[in-house]
């Protein structure tokens, strides 16, 4: 498994640990590929993440964005992601039902040394049809070194570095 896969899929198993917000909604998010600056997921829709309308809530989809935005930062080395400054989120389509599921990306768009965006598209795992997208910008300027950050080689198949994330 590549480093980068790897290392974020650590970083969601301690997002789950915690045992916070993450684990109870998201519980059923699988990391299935994970680059620097990139990341794909998929989730299972269960009944506590829906609307009355047995469809995903508009309230989790935005939770999706910021979460998997967090998790590109993450592909990226980032143990902790910082804060996050603003969060856009467009509702395309009616997004998946109870025992479905979703795919969901995320990519970053820029890391800064204070400033980082990502984008994160969730679409329709068999037609591919984009039911939401998100824009998100996080505050990481302490972030950027925690202890636990390392640095990928371009293709994040192995850890050059461990300590301060090098953007």
């Amino acid at each position: 498994m590549a480093a980068s896969l790897q290392f974020t899929k650590d970083v969601w198993e301690g997002y789950l640990a915690y045992d916070g917000f993450n684990a109870t909604v998201m519980k059923t998010i699988e990391i299935v590929n994970a680059k620097p600056g990139y990341v794909e997921l998929k989730m299972k829709i269960y009944k506590e993440q829906t609307n009355r309308s047995g469809n995903l809530h508009g309230g989790l989809i935005c939770s999706l964005v910021d979460t998997v935005g967090s998790l590109a930062l993450s592909s990226m080395g980032m143990w902790m992601s910082g804060v996050s400054t603003d969060i856009h989120t467009t509702f395309i389509r009616s997004a998946g039902v109870r025992g479905g599921e979703v795919r969901i990306e995320g990519r970053v768009l820029k890391a800064g040394r204070n400033l980082s965006y990502t984008e994160t598209k969730i679409s329709h795992p068999e037609t591919g049809d984009i039911l939401a997208t998100g824009l998100h910008t996080k505050y990481t300027g302490k972030a950027i070194a925690h202890e636990k950050n390392v640095t990928f080689d371009a293709e994040g198949t192995e850890i050059l570095h461990r300590g301060e994330t090098r953007l």
